[in-house]
């Protein structure tokens, strides 16, 4: 099955587009679970969310809606990885306020944090509870080289743990002059290959799309073959759309679900009723 989201749930740029006029901050969860079945988070990196927070989000989404959260930084970027496991459970714990509603977990390595730490990584993944589903993104340069990867697929073979899979190439044509918003977006996510890789857990792809709707084309349509591909495999994955003008991802959404529905995948759909006042365009409808 298939799960499309964005890397966020609240923004204002959607008001008209996903979400009716003149809706509401407090309302963007709500209609935007309704639209999508999927949702990065984000804000988990920097700050764990109160129980009753937790809850709230519960009460606002339905049950087959999937949050995947972010691990915080306390965990994955504080120093060895195998000394935070008490923290990490901790973390899973309050999280499962959502119920059904808890997708898997990822967690991003930092830039620094290459295959010399392998020993580290393998006990923290020893450590992990089996039952909860979790996903790795790396951003060393090394992981991507044989000497890296191939120790790295073995490992999240063995404890059952997915991969986060980066594709950042619509941002980074090296023939394209860079405008102020690809230089920014050039700045803050990683220069990292393409290894469309999956491990033993669900596969959590993070496309980075060009603000120039056109230019993303022959790229959706490489993941809409390859993703329809994995589904014959693969029983769980997520796709999240990025784009450096946030106003564009949901579009994208509907560019990637329309092609993976021309091609027979399997797509997670919204079955709910859309808002009728004001009319609401239902991206899966």
């Amino acid at each position: 099955m298939i799960r499309i989201g964005c890397a966020v749930w609240a923004y204002n740029g959607w008001v008209g587009d996903l979400f009716p006029p003149g809706t509401r901050n407090s309302e963007f969860l709500r209609l935007y679970s309704r639209q999508l079945t999927t949702v990065e988070g984000n804000t988990t990196f920097y700050a764990t969310p109160t129980p009753a927070t937790v809850a709230r989000w519960a009460e606002e989404t339905p049950p087959d809606f999937h949050f995947c959260f972010k691990l915080p930084r306390d965990v994955s970027h504080a120093g060895p990885l195998a000394d935070k496991l008490a923290q990490a459970r901790a973390f899973i714990e309050r999280m499962q306020g959502l119920g059904s509603r808890c997708g898997p977990f990822f967690l991003q390595l930092p830039p620094a944090y290459g295959p010399t730490r392998l020993a580290d990584l393998e006990r923290f993944l020893a450590g992990w509870p089996p039952e909860v589903a979790l996903a790795l993104e790396v951003r060393h340069p090394d992981w991507y080289l044989p000497v890296g990867e191939v120790p790295l697929m073995e490992l999240l073979a063995r404890y059952r743990i997915g991969r986060v899979v980066m594709d950042v190439r619509p941002i980074r044509d090296p023939t394209e002059p860079p405008t102020t918003l690809l230089a920014d977006a050039r700045e803050r996510k990683p220069d990292v290959p393409l290894r469309p890789l999956r491990g033993g857990g669900p596969t959590l792809v993070r496309y980075i799309g060009h603000p120039d709707l056109a230019r993303n084309e022959p790229f959706l349509a490489e993941w809409a073959a390859r993703i329809a591909e994995w589904t014959t495999t693969d029983p769980q994955i997520y796709l999240f759309m990025h784009c450096p003008d946030e106003s564009r991802s949901p579009t994208l959404c509907r560019q990637i679900a329309a092609r993976l529905r021309a091609h027979g995948a399997p797509l997670a759909e919204r079955d709910d009723e859309p808002p009728t006042t004001p009319a609401q365009l239902n991206l899966f409808g």
